[in-house]
């Protein structure tokens, strides 16, 4: 996978996507891959993991309580809530039958990142406030 194949990806996750081409390299430059082999529990809900996860190939499988909600593939991502605040999965995942391949953005990466380009952060925080919008109208309209 090239390097825009992978930065186009990052910009396809709803957090990064108002990142200029610049921030997005710079936080692929940050990221590493890592490959996880089948069945491995990559999240365990409930405990602590500082990381993003942007699936480049194979799947896995998201459970709630026990409870399969649904299946991960290229292109999709868990993590972005637990790598910016550090708390606890919300969810378990697991790396299915052909295993796993992610990109990794650490909390630590991350942070640093956020510290180091004020620009960046400002973005971040301009996308994360229409998130928490379109949230509200979605339950206002319930």
């Amino acid at each position: 996978m090239s390097t825009d194949d992978v930065e186009q990806q990052l910009a396809s996750v709803d957090l990064f996507s108002g990142l200029s081409k610049r921030e997005l390299r710079k936080l692929k430059d940050r990221a590493r891959e890592v490959r996880h082999t089948a069945g491995h529990e990559v999240a365990h809900e409930g405990l602590g993991a500082l990381a993003l996860h942007l699936v480049l190939e194979g799947s896995a499988t998201v459970t709630l309580q026990g409870r399969e909600v649904r299946t991960l593939g290229p292109g999709d991502y868990f993590g972005e809530i637990s790598m910016i605040d550090g708390r606890a999965r919300s969810a378990t995942i697991t790396a299915g039958d052909a295993g796993l391949r992610t990109l990794v953005v650490s909390h630590e990466e991350f942070d640093r990142i956020l510290g180091e380009e004020p620009d960046f952060a400002r973005t971040l925080l301009v996308t994360l406030c229409a998130r928490l919008r379109e949230a509200e109208a979605r339950t206002t309209a319930s």
